[in-house]
C-alpha cells in the first residue's frame, strides 16, 4: 500500500513568524532615524564648507542675512540630526540639557570675554551630556548650544557649531570606550580629540573672522603672525595649542564630576556604566 506524499514538489516553503515581522518592522522603523541623522550630518558639513567658500564679512557682527542664512543651515541639519538621534536619547537626559546649555554659554562668556586665558572651556556641559547619554544626546546639545548662544549673545559662536556637535560625539564614543575610567585616559582621550576639533575651527576663525575671537586666543594669534606666520597658519597653530589643551581639561573635569556624582543620580543614566570600574557598579535593585 503506498501513500502519497503531501509534498507539492517545489521545494519547501518558509512561514513567515511574528518574530521574522517584528525584525522587519525593526529594520524599517531603523531606517527613516538613519537616513535623518545622516542627512542632518550632511547639511551641517555643508553649511561649514559654505561659510570657508563664501567668507562672510559680517558673520560675528550682526543677525542680517549673511548671518540668518548660515543659523538656518545649521538649525536644519540640527533639527534633522535631533528628529533622527531623538529615540536615542533617554528621556532622563533632556531636563539636563537646558542646564548643561547654560553652562556652555556662562562659562564661554566669561572665559572669552573677560579673562585673558587662551582657552575657552565653553563645552564642558556638552561633554557632560556625551558622557551620561551618549554620543547622540552630545551632539545634539553641541549643536543646540551653539545656536542658543549666537541668537542671544554672540552671532560668531554659530559658525562653529560643527565642532561644538563633534566634540559632544566625541565624549560620547570616548565614554563608550571607557576612557573615564582613570583620569589620564580621559586626559589623553581629550587632548585628542581637541587635534579635529581645533582643526574644524581654525578655518573658519582665519578666514571669516581673521583670527582669533577671544582677548586670550587672538592675543596668541597677533604673536605668531609677528612671529612670521600667515594668517591661517597662525590660527591653526593657536587653535591647536587652545583646543588640545582645553578639552584635556574639560574631559578631566568631566572625570572629576562623573565620579564625584552618587550613585543613585548615575543609576538614572545607564550609559555610565561605561564610564565606572567593574568593582565601582552597583546593580540597580528592581522594586
Amino acid at each position: 500500500m503506498t501513500t502519497k506524499s503531501r509534498q507539492s514538489g517545489q521545494g519547501p516553503t518558509q512561514t513567515v513568524g511574528p518574530a521574522q515581522n517584528q525584525n522587519t518592522r525593526s529594520h524599517k522603523s531603523n531606517a527613516l532615524p538613519l537616513a535623518l541623522s545622516v542627512l542632518g550630518t550632511l547639511v551641517i558639513l555643508g553649511t561649514y564648507i559654505a561659510v570657508l567658500l563664501t567668507q562672510p564679512a559680517n558673520l560675528g557682527t550682526d543677525l542680517g542675512h549673511t548671518t540668518l542664512w548660515v543659523m538656518l543651515g545649521y538649525l536644519v541639519g540640527g533639527v534633522l540630526l535631533a528628529a533622527g538621534t531623538l529615540p536615542l536619547i533617554p528621556r532622563s537626559i533632556l531636563a539636563l540639557i537646558p542646564v548643561a546649555i547654560a553652562a556652555n554659554i556662562v562659562i564661554g562668556q566669561v572665559v572669552g570675554n573677560v579673562t585673558p586665558i587662551p582657552l575657552y572651556l565653553d563645552s564642558i556641559g556638552t561633554v557632560m551630556i556625551g558622557v551620561l547619554a551618549g554620543p547622540a544626546a552630545g551632539a545634539f546639545t553641541g549643536i543646540i548650544s551653539n545656536l542658543i548662544w549666537g541668537v542671544t549673545l554672540s552671532p560668531s559662536v554659530i559658525a562653529f557649531s560643527s565642532g561644538a556637535a563633534f566634540i559632544g560625539a566625541a565624549a560620547g564614543w570616548a565614554a563608550r570606550l571607557g576612557a573615564f575610567r582613570t583620569p589620564w585616559f580621559a586626559v589623553i582621550t581629550g587632548a585628542v580629540a581637541g587635534i579635529p576639533a581645533g582643526a574644524l575651527g581654525a578655518p573658519v576663525a582665519a578666514y571669516v573672522f581673521g583670527g582669533g575671537l577671544g582677548s586670550g586666543t587672538g592675543g596668541v594669534v597677533a604673536v605668531l603672525q609677528a612671529a612670521g606666520l600667515e594668517m591661517l597658519n597662525a590660527t591653526l597653530a593657536q587653535s591647536l595649542f587652545s583646543d588640545i589643551i582645553d578639552k584635556a581639561l574639560i574631559f578631566a573635569l568631566a572625570y572629576v564630576i562623573v565620579h564625584t556624582l552618587p550613585r543613585r543620580i548615575l543609576n538614572r543614566y545607564p550609559f555610565t556604566d561605561h564610564s565606572l570600574s567593574h568593582t565601582s557598579r552597583v546593580p540597580v535593585r528592581a522594586d
